[in-house]
């Protein structure tokens, strides 16, 4: 079947944003406090205040001034405010100078700069799957 130029657009149209989203980056501001779970399938920077889950298929940036309690979970992040909860990044982690981590994280990969605080447990894997033998599991 042939479709013109205009009959493709109108489709494209009627779907909607794109069904992936993963160059989508999603922003809570500076002085916005968001309470609930958050889930995209893109990036998200926090600047302001989150107390929830955040799931990013990408990224998450937590700002200088920004701060989560709660859990996050996504492929690369990179912290420059504060997080209190539990910090997943299957693929990559940064730890700015600026950075106050309190509770666990895991993560493939972690560069920590000079002056990040962290307070917990920090465990690296570099695989996804988790072992049912971890010794990180026994009390």
């Amino acid at each position: 079947m042939i479709r013109s130029k205009k009959d493709r657009e109108r489709e494209r149209a009627a779907e909607g944003p794109s069904q992936g989203g993963e160059g989508v980056i999603s922003i809570i501001g500076p002085g916005v406090s968001v309470v609930g779970d958050v889930e995209t399938p893109g990036s998200i920077r926090i600047e302001g205040r989150l107390t929830g889950s955040i799931r990013a298929r990408k990224a998450v940036v937590v700002g200088r001034d920004g701060a989560v309690d709660g859990e996050i979970e996504t492929a690369d992040a990179i912290i420059a405010g504060s997080v209190v909860g539990t910090l997943k990044a299957s693929s990559r982690l940064e730890l700015q100078a600026s950075a106050r981590i309190e509770g666990t994280i895991r993560a493939a990969t972690i560069k920590v700069e000079e002056g990040a605080s962290v307070n917990g447990d920090l465990g690296m894997s570099t695989s996804s799957s988790s072992d049912p033998g971890d010794p990180s599991d026994a009390g």
